[in-house]
């Protein structure tokens, strides 16, 4: 059934190893990384002298951005993701590009602007045969299991 689709990402029905508890994973690598972000965000605000406190959302936003962007453009995965395990792969099946993660990353930002759509991604890593978020359907993309 899969086997149509353009995509050189792991079959989930013949290499299912691959998505193997990725929903768990992708939780826990989020709550790793927001962890990080606010951390990064309470050095960002003694930095600044308090100005962070009080710009805290664009901060917040600026901060996870670059995170995000960086890590994914750096490696295919956020440092969450690297203790849980699991890598972001483009529809090639090759680690994300700095294009791609810039693109990734501002898609996952949009999908938390509008609550509706973050909750169809959840929805979507929990029920879709490639675990695949919003950004990862729109994009190709897919959260898998580091190969070995």
């Amino acid at each position: 059934m899969y086997s149509a689709m353009r995509t050189a990402l792991p079959d989930p029905d013949s290499q299912s190893v691959f998505y193997d508890g990725i929903p768990t994973k992708r939780l826990f690598a989020w709550i790793v990384d927001v962890v990080l972000i606010f951390v990064m965000m309470l050095i960002l605000s003694i930095v600044t002298l308090s100005v962070a406190f009080w710009l805290w959302p664009f901060f917040w936003a600026v901060t996870s951005f670059l995170y995000r962007w960086i890590t994914l453009g750096s490696g295919s995965a956020t440092l969450g993701m690297r203790l849980m395990n699991i890598e972001l792969r483009g529809p090639t099946g090759a680690r994300l590009t700095s294009q791609e993660a810039m693109f990734h990353t501002g898609l996952y930002i949009g999908c938390f602007i509008v609550p509706i759509v973050q909750v169809l991604s959840i929805g979507s890593i929990a029920l879709s045969p490639r675990k695949q978020s919003v950004p990862d359907h729109l994009l190709g993309t897919a959260a898998i299991n580091k190969p070995r």
